[in-house]
């Protein structure tokens, strides 16, 4: 993501921060978010903005999408 692109995203998040709901999903752990949006301190404050007040649902298993594209084979 450039540099422009993840400071647009923090603001929208920023802005809409106990605003009102949001859903988010990443295949990524929180720690790897710093790979994406490449500066480690705006990363954290979106993260704790995103986990505060937040129901995290991590999910494992198999693809839903992958078991799908197999039964259609």
């Amino acid at each position: 993501m450039s540099r422009t692109g993840a400071e647009l995203l923090f603001q929208f998040c920023a802005a809409r921060y106990e605003k009102g709901s949001m859903i988010i999903t990443s295949n990524l752990e929180f720690t790897e978010w710093t790979q994406i949006f490449k500066d480690e301190q705006m990363t954290s404050a979106l993260v704790d903005r995103l986990t505060h007040r937040a129901h995290i649902f991590a999910m494992n298993g198999d693809s839903y999408r992958f078991k799908q594209s197999i039964q259609r084979s």
